[in-house]
């Protein structure tokens, strides 16, 4: 941490255009809005926090910003330039039910994808990338899994293997689907402390997220989302008692460990 109690590195950050910026997005499937006017910023140099209610839009607002699902109204910006043509400075993990675990392919092979757009697709990896994969294998522990088929390992050990394909693409923004659905409290301690880690390397991370105690306790900056933004900014600010109670509908009162309580019960 710095002096002034940012993240180390968020001062030059501050110099630079945000990592992902919405403008106005709007989506919907068929005639119902799924995103509605949406404007959020997120710092470059961070590590934020997309959370809200199910339903709230959040999944598509990542899938919308990297033009997998189309928009109605409104833009996406990475590092200030517009979406479509900043997508290698982006990497994307998508949650874990958009995978076909049953195809065949080995841990090492699903990581050498994150090198497909510098080696080309139809080119053998060269000894460089293959490096950098290795290296993203021991950056998220897997190492010893790198022969093994991705349909055979635990839900912590599939999203530490697609946490590693970001790592060797080498793009500066992160965008990570719900990356500890399914994990056990010490998989996702683990990933948060590599995720910390590679923001005070200078990356820039975005994370859908549903805990908001540990959204508190490890996250830079939040969006606080239900098909509008309902807060976008640093999480002390963002997460209060009245922006959850807008958020989650929840009538209680200005504690928010207890409106905390009251959401997540059941």
């Amino acid at each position: 941490m710095s002096g002034d109690g940012q993240p180390d590195g968020a001062t030059a950050a501050q110099d630079r255009p945000p990592a992902l910026e919405l403008r106005r997005l709007t989506v919907s499937y068929g005639a119902r809005p799924v995103l509605w006017d949406v404007d959020a910023a997120f710092p470059a140099g961070t590590l934020a926090a997309i959370v809200g209610p199910n339903g709230a839009g959040k999944s598509t607002l990542l899938r919308a910003a990297l033009g997998l699902v189309p928009p109605d109204a409104g833009q996406s910006l990475v590092e200030g330039r517009p979406a479509r043509a900043a997508l290698d400075r982006v990497a994307y993990v998508p949650q874990r039910d958009a995978v076909d675990w049953d195809f065949p392919i080995t841990v090492r092979e699903v990581v050498e994808m994150g090198r497909y757009r510098a080696a080309g697709w139809l080119r053998r990896v060269p000894r460089a990338d293959r490096e950098l994969v290795a290296e993203a294998l021991e950056r998220v522990g897997m190492t010893p899994f790198a022969d093994r088929q991705i349909g055979a390992l635990s839900g912590g050990q599939r999203q530490r293997v697609f946490i590693a394909r970001a790592l060797a693409q080498r793009s500066p923004v992160m965008l990570l689907d719900e990356p500890f659905a399914g994990v056990d409290a010490r998989t996702e301690a683990s990933l948060l402390d590599l995720l910390a880690q590679l923001r005070s390397e200078g990356r820039s991370i975005v994370v859908v997220h549903h805990d908001i105690a540990t959204v508190r306790a490890r996250f830079d900056w939040a969006l606080l989302l239900n098909v509008r933004t309902i807060a976008c900014g640093p999480v002390a600010e963002t997460l209060t008692a009245e922006t959850l109670r807008r958020a989650y509908g929840a009538a209680v009162g200005d504690d928010p460990e207890a409106l905390e309580e009251q959401l997540w019960a059941g």
